[in-house]
Formats: C-alpha cells, structure tokens, sequence
C-alpha cells in the first residue's frame, strides 16, 4: 500500500508548487540502496508473549505455503481445513511467516476461515538481501470456527511483481494447538487472563468465553472477503437471522485504510485545496468512523487507531521495529447483547457497515460472535426486549483560519451513547446495559509557507457493559478505557539545483488501555501502555530516498492478573541499539 507516499504529499503540498497528480498509490520512494545488510533481516512488532507461548503445541498443523506474486485483482489463495484428529486442545495460535527479497512496496494481507477473518497485517518492505518476520497471535476466540471441518482457509495479499518490483512474499501459515490443563476444557483469551466462570453451563460474567456461533459479515471472496469501500455513502453488509436460543452478540469491526485515506489524519479540508488551487484528492478533513447499523438503527461506532504500515512518515523509523500494530492489526468489539429484541423476531436483520466522510479506500469486515443457551433446544426460544434505545448524541465542530499555503484546521467530535436490553434465558433474566463515550479532536497547523506541517490527534474512549440480575442486583460489570494520541510534525527545506529536497519529521503516538471487569465469583483488572517515539530526516529526489537517518524507541508495560510484561527498545539506523525486557509470572495458567 501507499505508506510512502505520504512523503511524497507533504513534500510537494509544502512548497508553494500546487498537488499534482502523481501523488496518487503508485507514487513512493524507493528506499532499497539506503543500507547494505549481508544477510536476510528479521524485523517485528513489539508486543507481550502469550499466555500459553511456553507451553509446548500438542498439535501443529501446516496449513498454506503459498508465493504471492501478482495477486491485485484475484480471489484469496484457499486451502481446505479439518482441525487435526485425535488431539485435545483448549486454546490455539495462529502462526504467520513471511520474507521476500528484492524491491516490494509494503501491502495489506488477511487471513480467514470459512469467511471469519482471524488476522490482518502488513509487509514489510523488503531488500535485496531479503527480509522475514513471524507473527503469532491468539485465535481461540474464534473456536467455534476452528472446531470446523470441510471449510477453507484463505488469504489474501495484493502484490504486483514487473521489472521494477520484484519483490515476491513468500507467505507459511500455521496453527498451533495448546491443551492447557484444569481450564475445564473452556478456551481462555490472551486478551485478559482471568478465571472462567460458568453458571449452568450458561455464560454470565466472563466476556472472553470464545461465542458459540460466529457469522461472518463479509463480502463473498472474489477479491477477498473484505468490502472495499470507496466513499461515503456506501454501505456495506449482510443479511442475517440468528439463532433464537442466542443470549449474547459482539459484533467483531476490522479496518484498515488506504490509498488517498491511508494517513485520513493528516487529511486537510476541501476548503484548503480549492483555496490554494491544489489538485490533490486527499481531502475532507482529518475525521473517520466507522459506523455499525442494524437495519436503520445505529448501534454502535469505530474511530479506528491510526495503524501505520512500514514505511510510512519516514521508512527508517520501521527498520526493523514496525509501527504499532502493522503486524497485527486490532480488531474493535461492539456490545450487541442489549439489541437482541430486534434480532430474535425470527426476520432477517440487515447488518451493515460504513465509513462516515470516507475516501478510495477502506478495508472492512466484521464477525458477528453470537453465545447461544444450550438447554433451550427443539421450539425453545430465549425471550428478549430492548427496553433503553436512543440515537447517540453527536457533537462535532470544524474551524479552520488559512491564509494561502498557511493556517490551521480543526475537529472537535463528541458521541456519546446509552442502551440497554433484557434477555431471558436459562440463566435468569438479565438485562445488558452499555455505556459509550468517545471523544476527538484533530488539528493541522501549516506553517512557512505550508513548508512545516503539524498534526496532533487525540481520541478518548470509555465504554461499561453491566449486566444486572431481574432484581436489580448486578452480576457484572467491565470498564474499559483507551487513549490514542498521535501527533507528526515534516519539515521540509528548500529544493537545491539538483531538485532534492531535505524533510525532517517527529512522531509519536501510543495505545493506552485499561480494563476492569468486576463479578460476582471473580474479578480482575488490566492495564497496557504502548508508545512510540521517532525522529528522523531523509534526502529525497524524486521517488528515491537518497540519504536518511532515524531514530525509534518503543516503551510498552502491560500489567494484568497473572503476569506483567515490559520492554523499552529503541532502533537507530536501522540498528537495534538497546532491547531490555522483564516478564513476571505470578501465577500459571494451571493454577487459575
């Protein structure tokens, strides 16, 4: 994808000459000669081990191998999958390897089964020494899918390979399967360790007890299974009827933008380009959300954090540490609980998607994690009632002060939400009530005759799911709170006879969350801090990064229940100067 393109817009949209139109995906600069290495070299994301990562796999099944060369255009590479025979297992990792050598932009990758993504991550750039990285994630979440047999496991990587980009991705996808004893044989999370609790073989109070049924809302495959959303007032979905035993939904949003909406935060007004006569489509504004309908009503919102993929701002603050969450993008959970006395009418519900002020163009899809009462079967329906529902209250102002190629623009957004549903099942008569906050505010300063330009960005979330018993007495509750800052700053200096050009930049930005959840036979609490900071400087001449520089530190703390983890690294170069890591254990999965 187009992630060093971004330099390219800022270099041009700095100096007094107006947006062209080779700023468009396949414009980038080529960063290849920069640093000669000997060897492959192995890059990674920062993040904690998982739970279970010491344990040994009672079951490893190779499942793709696959080269992605020109892949644009076509359907995802599919291989059958049947979990493997005769091996227990309560919780399972996926396991993605992947190298290339030569000269490759960076591109977006997915992977799914029967349709449900479990992954999305990016490629590195790579060189012509070649370049490879792992990533392992945690996908018991999606057990119910897992436990499938006859299905089919896709993956999807757009690639082009000429004369110029020879870059091939050499692409292993593997599953691993841990048996994790006296769990009860109830797969646990990664995301939170903490106890299960079951109350007549009926979920109550663990909100990471893998869904029963999961329901892909997805497109059918051809170019992948997720929609590709070219603009505002597309809306993107699925038709559905759900179980009428089912006591709990979660809607399960991945997203990831691209092309004139890759770096959506940095994105100036309309205004701003027709003022300055600039023909550049990477406008309207510097706001995107995701928005979650069911039918006509609007249940649920995404402002996604702003993933960059390696090589964006400056290629060298990649090398070999990658931006938060490139290697594994997050997915974001909707708490669909209190809607069920829409969904169990027995009618088919339209679940669709969109991204509010959006440009060419989005990658969404969504799982829809559905719990269902094992002890009402045959005609046996679980009762439900939406009995709290109103349209979020929405907030946002805009101002902007320019004066040609200089000034300011600014976002301010407020939604604020409330809903609540009874649902009878088995378990009692419980009633789900979801609390949402979230706040925006994004400005973009330019400054020296738009020579300088500085983005800052914040985004605040807090969201409470209480689940309360038919007399009022509260069976659960879970809190969870998170921060995104972001803030970038170029500079760049005036072009010599020889048409180069000296940008500077800064950046930071950092995923702050944390949660709580209290219940009545068990509680816990978490807390993760991930922060990047990075400064650098390139010498740019046309697409080609001449000479560059660039420094990267990476401080990242979790602290949960069992364990905590810490790493502070820092990169210079390309070089890893510092790398210090502490993980405490304080007590066994099997002792849980």
């Amino acid at each position: 994808m187009a992630n060093l393109l971004f330099l390219l817009f800022i270099m041009i949209s700095l100096t007094n000459a107006p947006l062209s139109s080779s700023l468009e995906h396949h414009s980038h600069f080529i960063k290849h000669s920069l640093h000669h290495n000997t060897c492959s070299k192995k890059y990674s994301e920062i993040t904690r081990p998982l739970p279970f990562a010491n344990l040994t796999p009672s079951c490893t099944l190779p499942i793709l191998k696959h080269r992605f060369r020109n892949t644009i255009g076509l359907p995802p590479v599919s291989v059958p999958y049947a979990p493997p025979a005769n091996c227990s297992w309560t919780h399972v990792a996926l396991q993605f390897n992947a190298s290339c050598k030569g000269l490759q932009y960076d591109r977006i990758a997915a992977v799914w089964l029967d349709g449900t993504e479990l992954f999305r991550t990016s490629t590195v750039e790579p060189t012509e020494n070649g370049v490879f990285w792992t990533v392992t994630k945690d996908v018991t979440r999606y057990a119910s899918v897992l436990v499938k047999e006859n299905i089919s496991l896709s993956v999807m990587l757009e690639n082009s390979v000429n004369q110029v980009f020879t870059g091939v991705y050499h692409v292993n996808v593997t599953f691993l399967y841990y048996d994790v004893e006296n769990m009860n044989n109830v797969p646990l999370s990664s995301s939170t360790n903490q106890k299960v609790r079951l109350v007549d073989d009926v979920f109550v109070d663990n909100p990471t007890k893998p869904a029963d049924l999961i329901i892909p809302i997805s497109d059918n495959g051809g170019k992948g299974f997720w929609f590709r959303i070219q603009s505002d007032s597309e809306l993107h979905g699925k038709t559905v009827i759900i179980p009428k035993n089912t006591y709990k939904a979660v809607m399960e949003i991945y997203v990831s933008s691209h092309r004139y909406d890759e770096f959506w935060y940095s994105n100036p007004p309309d205004s701003y380009i027709q003022i300055n006569n600039l023909t550049s489509q990477r406008g309207h504004g510097a706001h995107r959300e995701v928005l979650l309908n069911i039918d006509m009503n609007l249940v649920g919102s995404v402002v996604p954090f702003p993933v960059i993929l390696p090589g964006g701002i400056n290629p060298q603050y990649w090398d070999p540490i990658v931006s938060i969450g490139a290697f594994d993008f997050p997915s974001y959970d909707i708490e669909l609980t209190p809607f069920l006395g829409l969904l169990l009418d027995g009618k088919s519900h339209f679940l669709r998607l969109r991204v509010l002020d959006s440009l060419p163009y989005w990658l969404v899809d969504a799982n829809l994690h559905l719990w269902v009462d094992k002890k009402c079967t045959g005609d046996c329906e679980v009762q439900a009632k939406v009995i709290d529902y109103e349209t979020p209250e929405f907030e946002m102002e805009r101002s902007s002060d320019f004066e040609g190629l200089d000034g300011s623009y600014e976002i301010e957004m407020k939604r604020e939400s409330k809903y609540s549903g009874w649902v009878n099942s088995s378990a009692g008569n419980l009633t789900t009530t979801v609390s949402r906050e979230i706040k925006f505010k994004n400005k973009i300063k330019f400054h020296d005759t738009g020579n300088e330009k500085k983005v800052k960005q914040k985004v605040k979330e807090e969201i409470e799911v209480k689940v309360e018993s038919e007399t009022g007495t509260e069976i659960s509750k879970t809190k969870v709170k998170r921060k995104f800052p972001l803030t970038i700053t170029t500079k760049t200096k005036s072009s010599r006879e020889d048409g180069t050009n000296l940008m500077i930049s800064e950046l930071e930005h950092e995923w702050k969350e944390k949660k709580w959840n209290v219940g009545d036979s068990n509680s816990f609490s978490s807390s993760l801090k991930n922060e990047q900071k990075c400064e650098g400087w390139m010498v740019v001449q046309d697409h080609i990064v001449l000479q560059s520089g660039a420094t990267t530190e990476q401080s990242y703390s979790y602290k949960g229940e069992t364990s905590s983890y810490s790493r502070e690294i820092a990169a210079t170069n390309g070089k890893l100067m510092n790398d210090d890591a502490n993980y405490l254990k304080f007590a066994s999965l099997s002792d849980m």
